[in-house]
C-alpha cells in the first residue's frame, strides 16, 4: 500500500522536513555565541541584505508630483521617484491638512490578494467608480483602506506599488493594445482576466529576476527602504517618528522593511508571522512565489529577521483562523520574538496579539494598530 502524502511537496516531504530540521539558526539571536545586539544585528542583516543579490547603485529619489487633490481635511499627491537607476516608482502622499511643522509618517505596505491590477490603491479610499477595489477593500480591511485612515488621524502616508503589482504590472503588447493602461476604462471581466494572468506569470518573473542576478523579494524589500529615503526628504516629515504598517504581503514587507531600517522608529506586522519549518508541511503552496528568500532560513527563522529591529518597537498582530499559516508556527512565532526582546532587555518594546478572525486587517485590528503607533510616534 503506498503512503499518503498528504504535505504540499507530498512523496519529497520527509527529506525537505529532514534538511529543515538540520537548519540551526546560528544567526538568530537566540543562538547562544550572540551576546551583544549591535554585532548580532549588524551580521544578520548582512545576511538577508547579500541573500537580496540586489544592491543598486544609490540614487536620489528625485521626486515629481503628477497629481495634487485636495481632500478636505487630506491633501493626496500622486508622485513617482527613483528607488534605483533602473526604477521609477508611482506612489501616493497624504498630507493631513491640520499639521503644522513636522509630524509623524507611516509606510502603509500593501498586501496581495491575487489582485496584481491594483497595488497602492490596495489601501486608499479612491471614492466610486472603482468596484474591484471596493471589494478587496471589504474582504481584506473591512471596507476601512488603511491609509486613508491613517491620513485622517493626522499621519504623513506613503503607499508605493511592489514590484509588479498596479503601474508596474505584468502586460502583454496585445494587452496594451486591446486595453490600455487606463484601469478605469477595464470591464470588469477584462480586469479579473488580466488579475489571473499576472498571478500565472510570477513563476516567470522570480526566473527572468534570476537570470538577471536579483530576487523578487529583494526588489520589493529594496523600494521599501527607499520609500524611507524619500520621507525623509519631505519638510512635513519627521525623520525620527516613521513608522510601516501592512497586512499579508504589507505584513511581509512591513516585516522585512522594520527588521532592516534603523530609520523604523514603530513597525507593526499584521497576518504574516510563523516560524517557517511549521509551514513546511501544509503552508507553501498558501503563499506567493515573493515570500521566499534564497538561502537565508539555514540561519534565520522569520521572528529573527523582524527581530532584528529590537529593541525599538514591535507589535505583531496575527488572526487565530488564518488559512494561510499554521496556528502552531504563529504561536511559535511570538515565544521566539518574546525570547529575543528580552534577550535584547527591551521585553516591555514588543507587544502581539491574536484576533479570532481569519485573514484580515479590520476595523477592530486596525483600532489596536493604530493606538499602538500614537503611543510609539506620538507620545
Amino acid at each position: 500500500m503506498c503512503a499518503a502524502f498528504t504535505q504540499d511537496s507530498g512523496s519529497l516531504y520527509p527529506v525537505i522536513e529532514s534538511l529543515g530540521k538540520a537548519a540551526d539558526y546560528k544567526h538568530s539571536f537566540l543562538h547562544p555565541q550572540w551576546k551583544n545586539v549591535g554585532k548580532w544585528r549588524k551580521a544578520a542583516r548582512k545576511l538577508v541584505l547579500d541573500a537580496f543579490t540586489y544592491s543598486p547603485a544609490p540614487v536620489v529619489p528625485d521626486a515629481r508630483v503628477l497629481e495634487r487633490m485636495d481632500l478636505g481635511e487630506v491633501i493626496r499627491e500622486k508622485i513617482e521617484f527613483s528607488t534605483s537607476p533602473h526604477f521609477r516608482v508611482p506612489a501616493y502622499l497624504h498630507l493631513p491638512k491640520k499639521q503644522r511643522g513636522r509630524g509623524p509618517a507611516i509606510v502603509d505596505l500593501h498586501s496581495h490578494g491575487g489582485m496584481f491590477l491594483y497595488g497602492k490603491e490596495k489601501v486608499i479610499d479612491l471614492g466610486d467608480g472603482y468596484p474591484l477595489l471596493r471589494a478587496y477593500h471589504k474582504a481584506n480591511y473591512e471596507s476601512r483602506p488603511t491609509a486613508t485612515e491613517l491620513a485622517r488621524r493626522g499621519y504623513v502616508v506613503l503607499t508605493i506599488d511592489a514590484f509588479p503589482f498596479g503601474e508596474r504590472r505584468f502586460m502583454t503588447p496585445e494587452d496594451v493594445a486591446a486595453l490600455g493602461w487606463d484601469r478605469q476604462k477595464y470591464a470588469e471581466e477584462d480586469a479579473r482576466t488580466l488579475n489571473r494572468k499576472c498571478q500565472q506569470k510570477e513563476s516567470t518573473i522570480v526566473k527572468s529576476l534570476t537570470y538577471a542576478g536579483a530576487t523578487w523579494p529583494g526588489v520589493v524589500a529594496w523600494d521599501d527602504m527607499r520609500s524611507v529615503d524619500y520621507l525623509i526628504t519631505r519638510p512635513e516629515v519627521d525623520p525620527a517618528r516613521i513608522g510601516c504598517v501592512g497586512v499579508s504581503l504589507g505584513g511581509y514587507r512591513s516585516l522585512m522593511l522594520a527588521g532592516l531600517d534603523s530609520r523604523i522608529a514603530a513597525g507593526c506586522v499584521v497576518g504574516f508571522m510563523s516560524t517557517v519549518r511549521s509551514m513546511i508541511a501544509r503552508h507553501v503552496d498558501t503563499h506567493s512565489f515573493v515570500h521566499f528568500i534564497p538561502h537565508i532560513h539555514a540561519q534565520l527563522d522569520l521572528p529573527d529577521v523582524v527581530a532584528l529591529r529590537a529593541p525599538k518597537p514591535l507589535l505583531v498582530l496575527q488572526c487565530k483562523r488564518d488559512g494561510l499559516f499554521p496556528l502552531a508556527g504563529m504561536e511559535e512565532s511570538v515565544t521566539k520574538l518574546e525570547a529575543i526582546y528580552k534577550k535584547a532587555g527591551a521585553a516591555q518594546a514588543f507587544e502581539s496579539r491574536f484576533f479570532d478572525v481569519p485573514h484580515i486587517f479590520n476595523i477592530e485590528m486596525q483600532e489596536h494598530a493604530f493606538a499602538w503607533l500614537d503611543r510609539n510616534l506620538r507620545g
